[in-house]
């Protein structure tokens, strides 16, 4: 059995006030959480910061020195290149936890808030799931790949899920697609797939007044468990 954490669109700035809100202090106060859980890594599923500069990447570095796992991370629609600069050891195609594979995705556009698959990101998911060795396997991506159902807009969600469902589709080994990006916690069943959401470190787009993140326990049978929690302003 194997526990990791995901965080998302921390959405962190040079300035501490974002989105309306304390974005540094609201982190702060979600890793003075992590850190009394047990978990095996930590992943951070795009919009590290709100503006992509480096200062707001070498301070989310500071603000993440308490973590005691390993930490992971992949791109969202407002990170630039500097997330490469100061996180280049934490960007990451494959994790192995046990049994399982957490495999990346890349649903990044240039200079656009929707998400969307290149035919080499689908090819390059393919190969990743074709030569997983794992007995159980998840994916994770910024995007939402289903609607929300939710006062989130969709059309900034992903465009082509379709082409994603195609590759994923191939492989019974999948056990759940994980995404961030509309600052929200839910979670959807499609042909037998766990999708889910996760909060964000920030703020949340809808009434929920909470931050929060997902901690997920894998077990050995392939059953995948997890829940919100939530931390109180």
């Amino acid at each position: 059995m194997h526990n990791f954490i995901q965080i998302s669109d921390c959405h962190i700035d040079d300035n501490p006030q974002s989105m309306g809100v304390d974005t540094h202090q609201n982190l702060a106060c979600i890793i003075n959480e992590i850190t009394t859980v047990k978990s095996d890594a930590l992943l951070i599923s795009g919009d590290l910061t709100h503006n992509g500069t480096l200062n707001s990447y070498t301070k989310l570095k500071e603000l993440l020195i308490p973590v005691q796992s390993d930490v992971f991370v992949i791109k969202g629609n407002h990170d630039s290149d500097n997330l490469t600069t100061i996180f280049a050891k934490c960007l990451f195609k494959k994790i192995s936890l046990g049994v399982w594979d957490i495999v990346s995705i890349n649903s990044v556009q240039a200079n656009k808030t929707s998400g969307y698959l290149s035919k080499n990101a689908l090819s390059e998911l393919n190969t990743q799931l074709n030569q997983s060795t794992a007995n159980f396997i998840i994916v994770i991506l910024h995007h939402p790949i289903v609607p929300m159902n939710s006062t989130w807009d969709d059309s900034l969600s992903l465009e082509n899920p379709q082409d994603l469902f195609a590759v994923l589709d191939k492989y019974t080994k999948i056990r759940a697609v994980l995404f961030g990006h509309a600052h929200e916690s839910a979670e959807f069943n499609k042909r037998g797939l766990k999708i889910i959401a996760c909060p964000s470190t920030a703020v949340q787009f809808t009434d929920e007044k909470r931050i929060g993140f997902n901690y997920y326990t894998l077990n050995d049978n392939g059953r995948l468990e997890y829940e919100t929690r939530w931390v109180a302003q």
